[in-house]
């Protein structure tokens, strides 16, 4: 009987005369590969596909893939496509089978977890991983009962609760060019050339970064897949040095303070904390030094490091991690053996900027980080950026644990270089302590030696439970000590369940005897992982023995500010008083000070309460005090004017007390503010138009702005609109960026000029919605994220995602009232990656 032909499908769809897809023959190649394709055919999906026995398996995604493990995404499955098909990137013609512009959006490899395999397929369902350039992580697919006269095969797709989750729609939002060429999906239809930019961070390094001895491509860099991407590279760095630049001095590390909790909130940026050398490189015109934290000169110990350096701009001194990898890891006694070798095949993980065109030491974290990035961007690739994420460094720092790493460092957003040990920059490591009740042991097979482990349990609301096993950490007085004890408390059963296999052999005690363990984490299981033993607690009754919770830190740092006039009603219509504004920035400045920190800004201050006498100031002759801060501004005149910022609570709190209620930012930080960092398009609908209409063109905007390779967010005004907020690297100055938000929204208001205007005359937006651009243009501001407003009942401008919006009745959802929700979401999985993308203005 002849083998039935798996592609004989595939093919009797297509015209090959017609068509560029490839045609398909069965390739066995026993590979792994998966790849994600973009597809806007009749209706826009995401076609994805695994390779099984020569083939990829298929399945159209309607909505595209989730990282949120409660998405549950329909797959609709498709004929199998040739292997070839894995490489294709075009348009098929009109009229033709699937017609229409095909991205290639992913691609990787992938594996069936421990004890499945592709055959489960067969029985509708397949859990797996992927490491892709955007999924990664464990999957699932089931397939759906099918219904009565249904003619197609649907599945789930669903991600799985790991490290990896994220927010809802984050991968469609953010993936909005390919993995191969950079292209976006209206330069693919546009047969535009192969452009080969914008591309994700591995992609970037397979195409320009291969080869070398010792090279790290960034994939390998563990904060690669909590950076979401989308267009764009990073800015040529300001500043860059002299001809003739000297290599800056010695200059004393930062040093972090060990806690056991990962402090909370959007004021703090995580990152990797690497197992190697701490080095700080300083490069001159000839020259480059490398020194250890206590400043040793150990340039000859990593001459891979010192020609890498050689490449940066002179006159840069930055700070980092020198590490050696095994098995894909930071290894030490690795980093050892590589020295010892002659110091090659090293890399160099950079995390701060000291110097790079004059001292930036007293700069924001964050505004170093930025520029330091673009030190970083064109160096030799054993120099790389270490990667951070804001906010959400609980998860980071449980998958860091997962992997295998050392931990994390914490640092505050906001706060400058100081060479010493501070609070600002907090490590975590992943080996935590706990005491155990000792339940049982287990017999050793080697000589003389007491026992191999020791069986351990915890008390918890049903009473005692089993909790692991622990192994190590024995020294040969300890093993016969115990042994003597465990002969005085012998017991004829576990004092509670122990699974089976760790039970056969074992010898049971009296639940008397207290260990100190250290470990890893506790399995899904809710066992010890990683176990080693220190020693027994003589202080300490075991029916005391319970799982310890780690304490976070404080969620919002504490102000000496006194605000005055506490019970002063502010808000008339909801009795609202000044206090309880001052509570709502005391509790939200954790997540407001992302974006209102370290930026100019112009304040509404109401001092008698919103329905009295508000104006906006923006300058300062000294009247907030010493908490609120001048940055020098050249005016169209040439004189230059002090405007204000803050940089930590303590200064929005003075502001506040000075009868502040509406914070507004420019587009650019003061560490560069001639360069700005986002595009805001404020829509504001005329009287009598409705939030759904609104929500409509927000909805536009954001379409329109993706297919030029722009990610843009939804923020609430918390007045009658929607702020369309787009990232921006801080690339492109003033005129660049004014000119194009102009041509952009006056394009669209030409498109549909019965719904749009771009024309600030009140006068012509009647019955429309004003594009408004202006705030795009040099000493404009907008009202920043987490911001209380002066209008009825103490609305508050808020993050919210697209998806949110959709079911959203209002632009005044947020108030003050709801300072504690407000915070959650900020830190919360839905909001990851809110408001970041790495990328720049197109070309248009």
């Amino acid at each position: 009987m002849a083998k039935l032909d798996p592609l004989a499908k595939y093919n009797a769809k297509r015209d090959f005369a017609k068509t560029a897809e490839p045609a398909g023959t069965v390739a066995p190649t026993g590979g792994n590969r998966f790849i994600v394709q973009k597809h806007d055919a009749t209706r826009l999906h995401w076609d994805f596909r695994l390779e099984v026995d020569g083939v990829l398996k298929s399945w159209a995604v309607t909505r595209g893939p989730s990282l949120d493990p409660n998405e549950k995404r329909l797959a609709v499955r498709t004929e199998d496509h040739p292997l070839s098909y894995a490489d294709f990137e075009g348009t098929i013609p009109k009229g033709e089978y699937g017609g229409g512009t095909v991205m290639l959006w992913d691609d990787g490899f992938w594996e069936p977890i421990e004890g499945k395999s592709a055959k489960d397929l067969e029985q509708g369902h397949l859990h797996f991983r992927l490491d892709g350039e955007r999924m990664k992580g464990e999957w699932l697919l089931i397939r759906l009962k099918p219904r009565a006269k249904e003619k197609n095969e649907n599945w789930l797709l669903r991600k799985i609760n790991d490290g990896f989750a994220g927010a809802t729609d984050l991968l469609v939002e953010t993936g909005l060019t390919s993995v191969h060429t950079g292209r976006t999906m209206q330069e693919i239809a546009e047969a535009k050339k192969v452009l080969k930019k914008n591309l994700p961070q591995r992609g970037r390094a397979r195409a320009g970064a291969a080869g070398g001895g010792g090279v790290i491509a960034p994939s390998e860099s563990p904060m690669a897949d909590f950076h979401p991407r989308s267009s764009g590279r990073s800015p040529t760095p300001s500043g860059g040095g002299s001809k003739k630049a000297k290599a800056p001095p010695f200059s004393a590390p930062q040093l972090a303070t060990l806690v056991d909790t990962v402090p909370t909130g959007t004021a703090w940026l995580h990152e990797v904390k690497y197992d190697g050398y701490r080095a700080l490189v300083a490069t001159g015109t000839n020259a480059v030094k490398i020194y250890t934290r206590s400043g040793l000169d150990w340039t000859e110990k990593f001459p891979g490091i010192a020609e890498a350096a050689a490449t940066l701009p002179p006159g840069t001194l930055l700070d980092g991690e020198i590490v050696a990898f095994k098995n894909g890891k930071p290894d030490f006694s690795t980093l050892q053996e590589a020295i010892s070798a002659g110091g090659h095949d090293l890399t160099l993980f950079a995390f701060d900027l000291l110097a790079g065109g004059g001292d930036v030491t007293a700069l924001p974290q964050l505004a170093r980080k930025e520029r330091l990035r673009a030190v970083v961007e064109g160096a030799d690739p054993r120099i790389q950026f270490s990667e951070h994420i804001i906010g959400n460094g609980e998860k980071l720092f449980k998958t860091m644990c997962d992997q295998g790493y050392e931990g994390i460092v914490s640092k505050r957003a906001d706060a400058p270089y100081r060479g010493t040990r501070t609070k600002s920059w907090l490590k975590v490591k992943c080996i935590q302590r706990q005491e155990f009740v000792i339940i049982g042991w287990t017999p050793s097979t080697a000589k003389g030696r007491g026992f191999r482990s020791l069986l351990l349990g915890l008390n918890g609301t049903d009473g005692l439970r089993y909790a692991g096993k622990v192994g190590t950490g024995f020294s040969t007085q300890t093993l016969h000590d115990l042994r003597e004890r465990f002969d005085r408390i012998k017991a004829d059963e576990p004092a509670t369940a122990v699974p089976k296999a760790e039970a056969r052999g074992a010898h049971w005690l009296k639940p008397q005897l207290v260990a100190e363990v250290a470990f890893t984490e506790f399995t899904a299981e809710n066992v010890v992982r990683h176990g080693s033993f220190l020693g027994l607690r003589e202080d300490k009754q075991a029916k005391d023995v319970v799982p310890e919770t780690p304490t976070a830190l404080p969620a919002a740092p504490e102000t000496h500010i006194k605000i005055s006039s506490r019970e002063r009603v502010i808000y008339p219509e909801s009795g609202l008083t000044k206090g309880e504004l001052a509570d709502y920035y005391q509790a939200i400045a954790p997540a407001a000070l992302r974006w209102l920190g370290n930026r100019p800004i112009s304040l509404v201050r109401c001092p008698q309460g919103r329905a009295k006498h508000c104006f906006f100031q923006k300058h300062d002759a000294g009247s907030f005090g010493d908490d609120v801060h001048h940055v020098q501004v050249r005016e169209k005149d040439g004189s230059t004017q002090p405007y204000l910022y803050v940089d930590d609570v303590d200064g929005m709190m003075a502001c506040v007390q000075m009868g502040t209620i509406e914070f507004h930012g420019w587009g650019a930080p003061v560490a560069d503010i001639e360069r700005p960092d986002r595009l805001v398009f404020d829509l504001d609908p005329d009287e009598g138009l409705d939030f759904t209409q609104v929500k409509k063109a927000a909805e536009e905007l954001k379409g329109h702005l993706a297919d030029i390779g722009l990610t843009s967010w939804p923020l609430l005004s918390g007045g009658k609109g929607v702020h369309v907020v787009v990232p921006l690297v801080p690339q492109a100055d003033w005129p660049a960026v004014r000119s194009f938000a102009e041509r952009f929204a006056r394009a669209l208001a030409q498109a549909e000029p019965d719904r749009y205007t771009a024309n600030l005359k009140k006068v012509t937006r009647k019955g429309k919605i004003f594009i408004d651009y202006l705030r795009n243009q040099r000493g404009a501001t907008a009202v920043l994220p987490y911001v209380a407003r002066a209008r009825e009942d103490a609305p508050v401008a808020a993050p919210v995602t697209w998806s949110e919006l959709r079911d959203l009745e209002s632009a005044k959802r947020y108030t003050i009232r709801d300072a504690a929700e407000l915070l959650d979401r900020a830190a919360s999985r839905a909001l990851t990656g809110w408001g970041e993308a790495d990328q720049s203005l197109p070309d248009l």
